[in-house]
């Protein structure tokens, strides 16, 4: 007897970095399963090939969507259609809320059998809470990576089971900052500042500027600073190109273990939002938060938009632990001048370091394996059939 085909589909480099957990930890449990899928660099090294590259469906902001649709809906009928010939026993949608939701009603009507399990599900906590309607007419199961927002799916009927986020359960046990400051370079006090900004496209060039004057105005009152931009692979060759004209250029660094030392030997962060935050927070890097969208899509989410903050370790606390500098507020100068405490004062970073893991502690830290439950979910599903 064979073992199960699991079709695995992500677009991002996030969600490419959850399917190849997930592909790990139900190859534990299930060594004869097999699988199948569209994804990146992680989830390839997990032996899953992509039918195309997912860089190009990295999109944001409404303008951005519309003018990508073509494309996005090209890569929709591609996926079904490497489903139709791939013929899996279940199918995994990660994240992706626009281009997931389409290859699930895609798959739906290839094979209306076919189990569907959504991977992480809109923030319906924070905006258009009608997403959880739609969600819950389109697939069987929601793996959640928030315990708060699953009440909201299940009042729509969607089974919905909590795994955990798997920021929170990143092992920096292994990293080592002396490395990091060989490699640097650095003296034993010299300032390290991570800047990390962001892995979509789209993110990079909006912010590749005012994280570029920050830089250099950090630069000119601390010669001995030093820059690093932890870089995920789709996006290396665009970080490169936005960094290229900085005045104060900096070390990009590819590799996993680089990243790890750079996370927790950093002396503090400017960072792009998203689920680095979370993980910054768990290496126990003070940080800044920026974000630019497009000015049209900016002003309507801003209607739009439910919570106060965009960190979820924000949130969580209900106040502004690490400070978050958004649209008009995110320029060179007020990104530096925001910065410039943590890295000059311990006693501010030790301060905002402890309150950010309390945060953690409200989320769920240390809840176990947020893959190996995922996991276990799928299979579950699965032996119903």
């Amino acid at each position: 007897m064979t073992g199960p085909k699991v079709l695995l589909v992500a677009a991002e480099a996030s969600g490419d970095a959850l399917g190849a957990g997930l592909a790990r930890a139900i190859r534990a449990r299930r060594p004869d399963a097999t699988f199948v899928g569209v994804g990146g660099a992680q989830m390839a090294r997990e032996g899953i090939v992509s039918p195309f590259d997912i860089t190009e469906l990295s999109v944001l902001g409404l303008l951005e969507g519309v003018a990508a649709y073509p494309r996005v809906r090209r890569r929709v009928k591609e996926a079904v259609a490497f489903a139709a010939r791939e013929k899996p026993d279940i199918a995994v949608l990660i994240d992706s809320w626009g281009f997931t939701l389409r290859v699930a009603h895609g798959l739906r009507k290839l094979d209306p059998k076919l189990p569907l399990v959504k991977y992480v599900g809109p923030q319906v906590w924070a905006s258009r809470p009608g997403r959880a309607k739609t969600l819950a007419r389109s697939v069987d199961l929601l793996l959640s990576i928030h315990g708060f927002d699953a009440p909201l799916f299940e009042a729509e009927g969607l089974k919905t089971i909590p795994v955990g986020n798997p920021a929170l359960a990143r092992d920096f046990s292994a990293a080592d900052p002396a490395r990091l400051r060989e490699r640097l370079g650095a003296g034993a006090d010299d300032p390290i500042l991570l800047i990390l900004p962001g892995s979509r496209p789209s993110e990079i060039k909006r912010l590749a500027e005012p994280l570029g004057v920050a830089a250099a105005v950090l630069r000119a009152d601390r010669p001995k600073l030093h820059l690093v931009i932890p870089v995920a692979a789709p996006v290396a060759g665009l970080v490169r190109e936005a960094t290229a004209g900085w005045a104060a250029p900096p070390m990009l660094i590819e590799d996993d273990a680089g990243k790890a030392d750079a996370f927790v030997g950093a002396t503090a962060a400017l960072a792009c939002s998203g689920t680095v935050s979370t993980e910054l927070a768990l290496a126990g890097c003070p940080m800044v938060i920026c974000y630019r969208l497009g000015s049209l899509t900016y002003a309507i989410l801003k209607r739009l938009i439910r919570t106060r903050y965009v960190t979820l370790f924000n949130v969580a606390a209900k106040r502004e632990i690490a400070r978050e500098l958004i649209q008009d507020a995110c320029t060179g100068d007020a990104l530096a001048q925001a910065v410039a405490p943590l890295l000059d004062d311990p006693a501010r970073r030790e301060a905002q370091t402890a309150e950010q893991t309390a945060a953690l502690d409200l989320m769920g830290r240390w809840q176990g394996d947020p893959s190996g439950r995922a996991a276990d979910a799928v299979l579950a599903l699965l032996a119903q059939q």
